[in-house]
């Protein structure tokens, strides 16, 4: 069996739930989009369905495979419907829905309805990507009141810099925000992960945490154990096959990497097929057996190259950790040029266990 283990610690995974939840306070959505950022979306939202506030997807089939595994608590899908059809789904599996446009305000409203909906109605407040502009929330929350067919309406917003500290945008949208909605009844949605980790006037009655789930911080220091987060996810792998090389060798692709010393390189079993960041190239940070070392030359499709010169004691079969407890995913996407939301939804062919 090919050596790429991904284990999930689910224990972890409840863990960064409640403390996720204790800090912003109130109630909070668990989101498990992207199949729970690639650890797995039934497992994750069975190990907290005892204690989740409910779950949050991108979109009805997301929704649907939990609703398939026995998750009976609230589901929101973030996306909301993509057409009018999915809402006879929705009201069949008591699904909760963004509603972040007038096409789907009109969808809502001309459809059949043999009970009410709950609905989270989405302002732009800055971010320019989804939902009403404020001067137009008020508006559309008057006309799914007024209509009859929901039976709540959740505000909320999405922000845009919120993983930025001292960055002021974030103030500004949760101002803009207050202001259009002053006078709605309802509770109230805004926090994401760094939200909830870094701004306090975010704390409402939901927050809606996910990366902060999966053990990593959304923040450019990655601080997770910090933040009292634990990583989720430990991606290993096995050396299986050693070399010795002179002086000035190249090793992979493109002759990137130029060996400045004799080196002894280990060949091991994971590559950007498997999900590894193929921009990680040298320099990536590994653990051999415990030790740290680090990636030489290019990732390939299944292997990469690792440098074993001042680890005599690894050999064939050394375990290696390529993020986990000891070498931070958000470390790895750093040396990608990318995020670790990014590599953690990529991670594909390794053998998933669950413990």
């Amino acid at each position: 069996m090919r050596p790429l283990i991904a284990n999930v610690r689910l224990d972890h995974f409840r863990h960064n739930y409640l403390q996720a939840r204790q800090r912003h306070g109130g109630r909070a959505l668990a989101v498990v989009k992207a199949n729970a950022y690639g650890h797995g979306a039934v497992r994750c939202a069975q190990t907290v369905a005892d204690i989740a506030d409910g779950f949050a997807v991108a979109c009805l089939e997301e929704a649907l495979q939990l609703r398939a595994a026995g998750i009976r608590g609230p589901i929101l899908l973030l996306e909301g419907v993509f057409e009018a059809a999915e809402l006879a789904e929705v009201q069949a599996h008591d699904l909760w829905l963004v509603v972040q446009n007038r096409e789907q305000l009109e969808m809502l409203l001309a459809a059949p309805a043999d009970k009410p909906y709950r609905v989270w109605l989405k302002m732009d407040s800055g971010m320019h990507r989804a939902g009403f502009f404020p001067a137009d929330y008020a508006a559309a929350y008057q006309r799914l009141l007024q209509s009859g067919k929901v039976d709540g309406i959740v505000k909320m917003t999405h922000f845009a810099r919120a993983d930025e500290p001292g960055c002021d945008a974030t103030a500004a949208q949760i101002a803009a925000f207050d202001a259009a909605t002053a006078g709605l009844a309802g509770d109230v949605s805004v926090a994401n992960s760094a939200g909830i980790m870094i701004h306090k006037g975010a704390h409402r009655d939901w927050g809606r945490p996910g990366i902060m789930l999966y053990g990593s911080s959304p923040l450019p220091d990655d601080d997770a154990a910090a933040a009292g987060l634990k990583p989720v996810m430990r991606l290993t792998t096995r050396i299986f096959g050693v070399r010795e090389l002179a002086a000035g060798e190249p090793v992979g692709y493109g002759a990137t990497f130029i060996t400045s010393r004799p080196t002894r390189v280990g060949l091991m079993a994971c590559g950007y097929a498997d999900g590894y960041p193929r921009l990680a190239s040298t320099g990536s940070p590994v653990l051999i057996d415990g030790v740290r070392s680090q990636v030489i030359g290019r990732v390939s499709m299944d292997m990469m190259t690792v440098d074993l010169t001042d680890l005599p004691q690894a050999g064939i079969g050394s375990e290696v950790e390529l993020w986990g407890d000891s070498i931070s995913v958000g470390e790895v996407a750093a040396k990608a040029g990318t995020i670790s939301y990014e590599v953690l939804c990529n991670v594909k062919r390794a053998h998933f266990i669950y413990s």
